[in-house]
């Protein structure tokens, strides 16, 4: 996890001279307007950036990647900047274009022993500024390897990294502005919400008026009020929603988002997910989401790239993609799929001829009549027929006993099949075109070892 690797890395991160840790601290509270009070378990504390530095290394809690970008790099500028102080309803926040980025025949390659695991593999893709792009895929897919790539959680194994025109492959992560959202909120338990959101300000030195600052953020998060609450306090949305605000509050040019949503119940998901979408464009960053959900892949994201094994199968708008998926394995992993032997009577009475073993289709765009229309029809026997949600479901039996599924909306169903039932003689009919010739080894998602 991203999450774990936050931690690990804070040993090997140069630090500004401002932002160093002494040994042996003095005090026994930071000397804040926040009067945050360590817990006495974790000894005394020094001047508040040092302080709030060494409490966050030792808490079960990493620390969260937008605290430690202590100072931006000579050239590194926003793309098409434009500040304003009431910008977002009267938000007083600063609101500009993120910043582009672009990976270059990127390779990331994990040795173990005698075996070479090739995490990603030779790819190429640009991040357009201020849009959100969603890096969506199987386990062991590339999509968080990638991430953490871009991140600097990882080095490269070949290829760059670029932040606009300059080449960030080896930057520190310090230097790179990004904020992080997690799966796991990644939240200082101890804190209130206000001072979970202020510590990034607070450690880069900010000149913000931090009050405001927590107020504007909390109110564009929905949840005004909430700033003297703990996360302990909140629920799994609320916390999202506090990690949010925290990774916006340093105005990063990069959001990287991994797996934000994965801890909540569908129903939290879907609000937090469009509550995230209008945020992330009303701010104007540019955003890197990676999940495996393919739902919440599409509606969330402006473009969507699709990894299997460590390379990109496709990129594309969610439109694109789910109408046009490239390659077997897209549509197999984008939605319900049936998949059929080549040499089965369906096939050929569809007129589509190929030297590969299967053919796959989806569901919803099979069509069926009582009495066939054309010549390019296969009889076949309703088995089964179940209401699911908004779609019909009816289980198809060929003369050849090979299965297939018809999925029809519910108002459709009601206006086109509303006398098929169960037992019932069909006739199945299909565009060639909507068919996929595939070999089994098309549709691997294993790990290349």
């Amino acid at each position: 996890m991203l999450q774990q690797s936050l931690s690990q890395s804070l040993h090997s991160i140069s630090f500004p001279d401002c932002c160093r840790l002494r040994q042996r601290p003095t005090c026994s509270r930071v000397p804040t307007s926040s009067g945050v009070r360590w817990p006495p378990a974790r000894g005394k504390c020094l001047p508040s950036k040092q302080s709030v530095l060494l409490q966050a290394s030792t808490l079960d809690t990493p620390l969260p990647i937008e605290t430690v970008e202590a100072e931006r790099p000579v050239g590194l500028v926003q793309e098409h900047e434009e500040a304003s102080t009431s910008g977002m309803d009267g938000i007083p926040l600063e609101t500009k274009l993120g910043i582009s980025v672009r990976v270059q025949n990127l390779y990331k390659n994990y040795y173990v022993k005698d075996t070479v695991f090739k995490a990603v593999q030779d790819v190429t893709l640009d991040f357009p500024a201020n849009q959100i792009i969603a890096l969506l895929g199987p386990s062991g897919s590339g999509k968080t390897t990638l991430l953490r790539l871009i991140a600097g959680l990882e080095s490269v194994t070949d290829g760059q990294i670029f932040f606009g025109d300059q080449d960030a492959t080896h930057m520190p992560v310090q230097h790179r502005q990004i904020g992080m959202v997690f799966q796991s909120y990644a939240l200082f338990r101890h804190m209130t919400v206000a001072e979970n959101i202020s510590f990034g300000p607070r450690i880069q030195d900010l000149d913000i008026d931090e009050e405001a600052r927590v107020e504007a953020l909390l109110k564009m998060v929905e949840l005004p009020g909430y700033g003297e609450h703990k996360p302990p306090q909140l629920s799994g949305g609320q916390r999202q929603r506090v990690a949010l605000a925290r990774a916006l509050a340093c105005n990063p040019q990069l959001l990287l988002l991994d797996e934000p949503f994965g801890a909540l119940d569908p129903e939290v998901r879907k609000s937090l997910r469009d509550s995230v979408k209008d945020i992330i464009h009303k701010v104007g960053v540019t955003s890197i989401l990676v999940t495996h959900d393919q739902e919440e892949a599409f509606d969330i994201a402006d473009k969507v790239v699709i990894f299997n094994r460590g390379r990109i199968e496709q990129v594309g708008t969610p439109k694109e993609i789910l109408e046009r998926p490239a390659t077997p394995f897209v549509m197999n992993f984008i939605a319900d799929v049936n998949q059929l032997p080549s040499t089965s009577q369906f096939v050929k009475r569809m007129g589509m001829k190929t030297e590969k073993s299967h053919v796959m289709l989806q569901p919803t765009v099979l069509i069926m009549r009582e009495v066939p229309e054309t010549k390019s029809t296969c009889p076949a026997t309703i088995v089964d027929k179940l209401n699911v949600g908004w779609l019909v479901k009816y289980f198809l039996v060929f003369d050849d006993d090979v299965k297939m599924e018809v999925h029809v909306r519910r108002e459709d169903d009601a206006k086109y099949y509303s006398n098929f039932d169960v037992r019932q003689r069909v006739h199945v009919q299909v565009d060639a075109s909507e068919m996929m010739a595939f070999n089994r080894d098309e549709i691997d998602s294993s790990p290349l070892g």
